[in-house]
């Protein structure tokens, strides 16, 4: 059984400096590097966003982060600039180690729609490209890390079960934003409903 590493968004601007950061966000990239050689293949996503994205709060005037709008027909939580296409934020977070990552996903690129899952954009009008990188190379475990909990990561591990993989989430080597206090603990609720498996580090090392 070959499994994958599913790495999402450890980007500049989702950790302690960052334009959105989640709290302690930074804390996941030593689990997360020590993570990796325990499998056969890494992949990672990026949020990569054009400067005038939708989602982006600057972009509606009189209108402020944590807001929410109609998107183009789709409920959007209106964010601050972040992770901007070739910008720091954009980069991997610092210190997190790149040498195995042998495929990266780009997501919300198209400024029309957010994009939260490492699948598919948020109206499920197009895809990423990974499940049919997993599927060509026969992959079926997958095991996720990143940020943040309650938005890209449940989204890519509801997707992920949705499309028939099996999957599990790394609780300890996930870190949430929490707008709303408990974010996380509803994200991980609804994640076991729909057949993920939610798991700590310390389960990977023993085996």
């Amino acid at each position: 059984m070959k499994k994958t590493l599913l790495l999402v968004d450890i980007q500049n601007d989702f950790v302690p400096g960052g334009a959105l950061a989640a709290p302690d966000g930074d804390k996941i990239i030593p689990l997360v590097n020590r993570l990796q050689p325990l499998f056969q293949h890494v992949l990672a996503t990026q949020d990569w966003h054009p400067a005038d994205h939708g989602s982006f709060a600057a972009q509606h005037a009189g209108r402020s982060p944590g807001e929410v709008i109609d998107l183009h027909g789709i409920r959007q939580i209106l964010w601050p600039v972040h992770c901007v296409q070739q910008t720091r934020g954009a980069a991997f977070a610092d210190g997190l180690e790149t040498r195995r990552i042998e495929h990266i996903f780009h997501k919300g690129a198209d400024p029309r729609v957010d994009s939260y899952s490492a699948f598919f954009d948020n109206g499920r009008k197009h895809s990423t490209g990974l499940e049919k990188y997993l599927r060509e190379h026969g992959l079926t475990d997958i095991y996720i890390a990143g940020l943040a909990t309650d938005y890209c990561i449940k989204y890519s591990a509801l997707d992920a079960a949705q499309l028939g993989f099996n999957t599990r989430v790394i609780a300890d080597a996930c870190r949430a934003v929490n707008m709303q206090p408990g974010d996380d603990k509803r994200a991980f609720d609804e994640m076991r409903k729909a057949g993920v498996r939610v798991i700590e580090s310390a389960e990977l090392a023993s085996r």
